[in-house]
């Protein structure tokens, strides 16, 4: 198995990361156990969580994911394994998230309650990477990284790493902390896949430059380049097939973003790349978020852990440069599908 660094720190992480959103809701406890199970026997070391998992994020389904997880960890040998959670973004955003009542902030206070909830419900002293789920533009940053700081101090977190940030975001985070002297973010969580390469634009250079790790999220765009969606009918049971017939707007609008005719049309051309290289669009999805030099690990999630396997094979893929180009030139042609 190979192994990278996340950042400038000591975690030494799979290229695999085991993302757990599902469960609690798209994945009960025996089945979440399944999940975590195969991961782990196929080497994987690197588990993401959340204090708002599952999603999609409901008040009495808050935290059940960290319990989950907690209560499989016991049998499991703590220091073997990399455990990331989160704290929940600030309300004033794209979204009210429906814990600590609707009030949630990036402060001092909030932090702090989201560690102490986080770390009794994973049943562990520690967190190995501790994230911002999504900024605060109320906040200054500098109380933010302060409070995180002190976490760091006290041994409850080791690292620290931001996630759906900007460029200027990571960049004003990361000079903070030099100036005051203080830990960094040592990676970003931010949506990354052959349907959305926006990060390539500029967040990559930061990331090179400072030498930070991305931990792409949705490498198969929220299951599209699986290409289920790609049929005469959308599969029932999926999840956009789901979202699209909701009466919530923002669940609709992000439903829009990933499945679309752009989106569509570039997943039937990865379809015909994946074909040619005898691998499903799946193992070519993975392939390629694991492709880059500013990428430690990259994140992927299950309902049932039959569907790992796919995911997997692209441990041992490693796309050539003619792969490439013709990953560009789909780029090229259809530009931004998600926007």
């Amino acid at each position: 198995m190979e192994y990278r660094y996340i950042g400038e720190t000591g975690l030494r992480v799979t290229p695999i990361c085991l993302g757990t959103m599902s469960f609690g809701f798209w994945s009960d406890e025996r089945e979440s156990f399944k999940i975590m199970d195969k991961a782990y026997d196929r080497g994987i070391n690197f588990f993401d969580t959340a204090e708002l998992y599952p999603v999609p994020p409901k008040e009495s389904y808050i935290g059940k994911t960290e319990k989950i997880i907690g209560r499989w960890l016991k049998n499991k040998p703590r220091d073997k394994l990399i455990i990331a959670s989160k704290v929940a973004g600030a309300a004033n955003s794209w979204f009210v998230p429906p814990i600590r009542h609707g009030i949630t902030a990036v402060d001092k206070f909030h932090i702090k309650r989201a560690v102490e909830g986080s770390l009794k419900r994973l049943q562990t002293d520690y967190i190995d990477l501790y994230q911002m789920h999504w900024p605060d533009s109320v906040v200054p940053i500098e109380e933010s990284l302060k409070a995180f700081d002190e976490l760091v101090k006290e041994g409850k977190i080791r690292y620290l790493g931001t996630s759906n940030d900007t460029a200027y975001g990571l960049t004003k985070a990361n000079e903070t902390s030099k100036k005051l002297g203080i830990s960094r973010f040592e990676s970003i969580q931010n949506n990354f896949s052959l349907n959305n390469p926006r990060f390539l634009d500029e967040l990559a250079n930061v990331c090179k430059k400072e030498n930070i790790s991305l931990l792409p999220y949705s490498p198969l765009a929220g299951g599209v380049l699986s290409g289920k969606y790609n049929g005469e009918f959308y599969p029932n049971n999926a999840r956009f097939s789901e979202y699209l017939n909701t009466k919530d707007l923002r669940t609709k609008a992000q439903s829009e973003r990933f499945l679309n005719d752009k989106s569509l049309s570039t997943t039937a051309k990865y379809m015909q790349i994946a074909k040619k290289l005898n691998i499903s669009t799946v193992t070519l999805a993975v392939a390629y978020s694991k492709q880059f030099d500013f990428v430690a690990s990259t994140i992927i999630g299950a309902r049932y852990a039959t569907q790992l396997d796919e995911s997997f094979k692209a441990l041992d893929i490693t796309l050539n440069d003619e792969v490439m180009s013709e990953i560009k030139a789909v780029q090229r042609e259809i530009m931004y599908p998600m926007g």
